[in-house]
Parts: structure tokens; sequence; C-alpha cells
């Protein structure tokens, strides 16, 4: 308990998510620990729907401490999270795309850039990527 609250004093954001099948959630933040940390900071309990692992978090609600930290009690994360991974990922891939296009040329690929060499698996009929390259050794060799 006492390394807890000296790393949980110290940190900016906690995210929790411990949880025993058919229990209530464990508590592992204390109103101790969250009154040691810093304005602004910030507690996810993705544990809340079962009790929480926070003290003090509610179900559905965002509750600033006296302290001014943040413990964030939303339900069902997983329907939030989606939205947001795949517009992440779409901007990843636009990323990407902007990075291999030239205006006048079209898609271009240049061999020596990091980021063409990272994501490519085969180049003029050979496998050039090396965590494939060593898998297509090793079935030659077999």
């Amino acid at each position: 308990a006492a390394l807890v609250a000296e790393h949980i004093k110290k940190q900016d954001i906690v995210i929790t998510t411990a949880l025993i099948p058919g229990r209530k959630a464990p508590i592992l933040v204390t109103r101790e620990h969250v009154a040691s940390m810093k304005p602004g900071s910030v507690l996810i309990d993705l544990a809340v729907e079962q009790g929480g692992n926070v003290e003090g978090s509610e179900l559905g609600k965002v509750v600033v401490t006296d302290n001014g930290v943040k413990i964030v009690g939303h339900a069902n994360y997983p329907s939030r999270i989606a939205e947001s991974a795949s517009l992440l990922y779409a901007k990843n891939l636009l990323a990407l795309l902007q990075a291999l296009h030239d205006k006048e040329k079209g898609i271009t690929l240049n061999w020596d850039d990091e980021i063409v060499k990272a994501i490519a698996l085969t180049r003029d009929g050979q496998v050039v990527h090396p965590a494939f390259a060593d898998a297509v050794r090793e079935v030659q060799t077999v």
C-alpha cells in the first residue's frame, strides 16, 4: 500500500481495471491517494460498474475532488472507444497515404524512407521486411 501511495501521488493519469468475477471491485485508490495527487490529475475507473477501484468514483459521472483531481466513472467504455479508435485509424491511414503521394507523380515509394522500409513486405519478388525475411529463410531451410 505504501508503494502504491508513493507512485500514485507522482502520476498525472491513473487507469484502474481490477475486477473479481461475481464480486464487488476492490478499492485500489483510496481518498488519501486521491488527495495526494496534483491538481488536474485524472483517474479513470474502468471498474466503476462493479463498484469501482477508486474511492469516490461514481457511475456515469466525472467527479472533481476538492484538490482538482478528476475521477472519471463513465459506464460502458468499449462503446465509447470504438468511434475514437476508428477516427484515429482513419487519420493514420490518411497520413500514410499522404506520405506516399507526390502531387505530380502520384503514389511514389522512396525505398530509403523509414516508413516505406517498415511497411514494405516485398520488392521485385523478394521478401524485404526483416521479420518476414527471417520466416521465409526458415521455411526454405526445412
